[in-house]
């Protein structure tokens, strides 16, 4: 690693931080939830035009909806999805050298409900800082790691230098539900020699992720008065023995990941979560309907689609069992997320490029983790065979209250792939 380079970068990085904090504190201060990201994104698309790098700001709806990696949309228009690509085209190689590597960088805005504002200590959307972090709905996952990616081209440009190979800068949408921003992405063209997703991950490289089944069970039946209840169903109570068996299956599904060779050794990576449940109309009324959206992941090597038949599998024998879902038997409908997992298999110069940043950054070896949940290195890695790197800075509190990020890994962060781009790019000196 070039020890000049390096100073100077991370010299350039600490003048400018105070810039990236509040580029960060502007992202963090929009509420960019499923099918409201747009002016995050219109944001994002006027910083990058700034730069003169050149944007390509479309809409999930020019997605192909038949391509096999699509996930249906939840409850929202792929019109409102607005989605963010910058190209920095490296300048023309000198007579007998060759055009530097090029390279993705891409990071998803779109966030998680904050849940009730009295159950955060700050305002979920404040981007309030104190004692070196900076709190809010989305600061961790994955502002932070959007702010280090264009602050680390903002360094090297700062010292009069440019990276001899292109570079796509993306900023997209629906990673927490379906994965289709970064699968438009590449249905859309743009491709490279290597991807990078500073998701925070405590700078720590993601060895492999699993995938996620996105389901919804909906039951009917007939309500009657809870004075005669009965005589007629309850879908909520019903909807529970589904649940209930779901969770056993789980159970099964861990035991059997204990011979995985990436997540054999990860406490029960398999994990059920009935996430939503809506149902009923009246508290002397028997629910006569009750939807529950849930989530379960499945390992890689497994695909979503067997997944989606154990769990067919266990609802339909629960049901069978069950008096009333027996006679009403209950509909599972496949809504957001058909994901498999991802393995980065080692031995890739990509991230071997990536562990010298990160040394040179911090020393030593860098760390790996297997991940229990997912993340878009899927769709580079599994489909377009691209090296695809998920690394990113310290943070706590994802989809959680009081989510917060590291002011000073993000710097850290902004260093390491300031270094990596140079590394793996080349750079030659700005026009």
């Amino acid at each position: 690693m070039d020890e000049a380079l390096k100073a100077r970068l991370a010299q350039t990085i600490a003048a400018n931080f105070p810039a990236q904090q509040a580029f960060l504190a502007d992202l963090v201060r929009m509420p960019s939830l499923r099918g409201r990201e747009a002016p995050c994104q219109d944001y994002l698309a006027r910083a990058f035009a700034a730069r003169a790098w050149a944007v390509d700001r479309y809409t999930l709806d020019q997605i192909d909806p038949s391509h096999r990696r699509y996930a249906p949309m939840v409850d929202t228009d792929p019109r409102d999805h607005v989605q963010v690509v910058a190209t920095l085209r490296a300048p023309p190689p000198p007579p007998g050298r060759q055009m530097g590597r090029s390279l993705i960088l891409q990071g998803h805005v779109d966030v998680v409900p904050e849940g009730p504002r009295a159950l955060w200590t700050r305002a979920p959307y404040g981007a309030e800082v104190q004692d070196g972090w900076m709190w809010g709905r989305g600061a961790h996952d994955m502002k932070a790691g959007v702010s280090a990616m264009v602050f680390a081209l903002d360094a090297l440009a700062a010292c009069g230098l440019a990276p001899a190979g292109d570079v796509m800068v993306q900023t997209v949408t629906e990673e927490e539900a379906t994965g289709n921003g970064a699968l438009s992405t590449l249905l859309r063209g743009y491709r490279a020699d290597a991807c990078l997703i500073p998701e925070p991950t405590g700078h720590a490289i993601t060895r492999a992720h699993v995938g996620v089944l996105w389901f919804r069970l909906k039951l009917r039946g007939e309500p009657v008065h809870v004075a005669v209840a009965q005589q007629g169903s309850n879908a909520i109570l019903s909807a529970y023995v589904l649940i209930q068996a779901l969770a056993r299956l789980t159970e099964t599904l861990n035991e059997e990941a204990k011979a995985h060779p990436w997540f054999g050794s990860v406490p029960d990576p398999i994990k059920f979560n009935p996430g939503k449940i809506v149902g009923g109309d009246w508290a002397s009324s028997t629910p006569a309907w009750c939807d529950v959206d849930c989530r379960i992941g499945l390992l890689p090597g497994t695909t979503p689609e067997a997944m989606a038949a154990r769990v067919r599998e266990v609802v339909q024998a629960t049901a069978r069992a069950d008096n009333f879902l027996a006679n009403n038997p209950p509909e599972i409908v496949w809504n957001g997320f058909l994901a498999d997992g991802y393995v980065l298999e080692p031995g890739t110069a990509a991230e071997s490029v990536l562990a010298q940043a990160h040394a040179a950054v911090h020393g030593g070896t860098m760390p790996e983790r297997a991940s229990t949940a997912l993340n878009d290195t899927r769709f580079y890695g599994n489909d377009f065979g691209i090296p695809a790197l998920c690394y990113g800075p310290r943070g706590i509190g994802a989809h959680a209250f009081d989510e917060r990020t590291d002011l000073a890994s993000i710097q850290a962060t902004t260093l390491v792939i300031a270094l990596f781009i140079a590394a793996w790019c080349g750079v030659v000196a700005k026009s």
